[in-house]
């Protein structure tokens, strides 16, 4: 969608994606080994009983799902900001996670561009919003 074409108040919602125990461990080694990630003895002794997703993970998760509807498409410059990133609960695995994304602002530049802001907010298969953010992106007239 060229930026003319979006609106405050617009919604969309993303399809669906399941976590499992090997995309976090693998995400985990790579990105954020740490033990709560990748050592299923020691994290069954913490906080969350078990393994849980990177919060890095869980953001990753969520800009696939909103890059894969396609609403930008080829329009998409680049992004500007992240704002107001915020894990609200932990991803374990055999969650499904889908996301839900609000335009929140549109700044028309004087150039061909414009600015999209939208607010994601990612949910597991209990509609418990497990991640939330804002994100500026640069988008063609």
């Amino acid at each position: 969608m060229r930026f003319l074409e979006f609106h405050i108040g617009q919604v969309f919602r993303t399809k669906s994606l399941s976590i499992t125990k090997e995309n976090i461990t693998s995400f985990a080694s790579e990105f954020d080994p740490q033990y709560m990630h990748l050592d299923e003895e020691k994290a069954k002794q913490g906080r969350f009983n078990g393994i849980i997703a990177s919060g890095i993970q869980t953001l990753a998760v969520t800009f696939k799902l909103w890059v894969e509807t396609g609403s930008y498409g080829d329009d998409v410059i680049a992004g500007t900001a992240m704002n107001n990133i915020r894990f609200l609960k932990p991803v374990f695995p055999g969650d499904e996670l889908h996301t839900v994304v609000e335009v929140i602002d549109v700044i028309e530049k004087k150039n061909e561009n414009g600015i999209v802001t939208v607010r994601l907010s990612t949910f597991n298969q209990s509609d418990e919003k497990v991640f939330e953010g804002e994100l500026s992106v640069l988008v063609r007239k």
